[in-house]
């Protein structure tokens, strides 16, 4: 071989290890979840929350690739000082619809919590066709012309309609332990947690069967959290082949107390 053919050949090797070796720095540390094809996740809050409540599990689907909004109802959380008497469930159907409208997203994997299950499923009358996933975590699974009080266990219900009597238009903050939040977290979440609009919980949802021609339907259940309503949906949609189902061994706030668990079932079920 002449010198030239030599000083080639060494070039070459030089490029291919150097490759190989870009290869491998930009192969570490990247969790198999990140392979996955991006998604767009809109994730809803329920009764007395805000956006804060999904930080854990946004900055878990955010570091695998996938763009995430937690947008606050109106009323609560950074926007308590827009309280009024006048937020009802339409406002807040209208809270996320629109930002679903407003930044042009498409294939959304909607999850709604808790009280946001009425949310979500009316999201759904509003912009089906930018919806691909629909999530209920421990979550209300309304049926049309149900009230939030409607399905409400019985003392919340009639505090509920005492507040309305009264025309008080917040609800007061219940303790973070009524939802079973783990011991570390419950000082974090009751200083966070603001009344709750009280004239949503009494309007009846206007469904038309939006919720049920989205493609894929999942609903987890936060055992830890006693609910015979949710048990009830829990049962029922077992044996529905057009939904899958989770039980996950927590309090009522999922997102607070098993972040890494639930962003796995959202990016599965995605």
């Amino acid at each position: 071989m002449t010198k030239d053919g030599r000083l080639e050949t060494t070039r070459r090797n030089a490029i291919a290890g150097l490759a190989a070796g870009v290869g491998i720095v930009a192969g570490i540390g990247t969790p198999a979840v990140a392979q996955t094809a991006r998604k767009t996740f809109v994730l809803v809050h329920g009764s007395w929350h805000g956006g804060w409540c999904w930080r854990r599990v946004a900055d878990l689907l955010e570091k695998n690739g996938h763009k995430v909004y937690a947008p606050t109802l109106t009323g609560l959380g950074e926007r308590s000082h827009l309280m009024s008497g006048l937020i009802t469930l339409d406002t807040h159907i209208t809270d996320v619809a629109n930002v679903i409208k407003w930044e042009n997203l498409d294939n959304v994997v909607l999850v709604g919590h808790s009280y946001a299950g009425f949310v979500v499923s009316g999201v759904a009358e509003k912009a089906l066709p930018s919806i691909s996933s629909i999530v209920f975590l421990d979550a209300f699974l309304p049926d049309n012309g149900q009230r939030v009080v409607d399905l409400a266990p019985p003392e919340l219900k009639a505090n509920a309609l005492k507040a309305a009597e009264r025309n008080e238009v917040g609800r007061p903050v219940p303790p973070a332990k009524t939802f079973y939040v783990n011991e570390k977290d419950q000082g974090w979440v009751d200083t966070k947690m603001t009344p709750q609009p009280t004239f949503v919980s009494l309007q009846p949802i206007v469904l038309t069967g939006a919720r049920e021609k989205i493609a894929k339907k999942t609903y987890i259940r936060a055992t830890s959290s006693p609910s015979p309503v949710f048990d009830s949906y829990l049962e029922k949609l077992k044996s529905d082949p057009a939904w899958r189902t989770y039980s996950v061994p927590c309090g009522h706030d999922v997102m607070v107390d098993m972040p890494e668990r639930l962003c796995e079932i959202l990016i599965g079920v995605s």
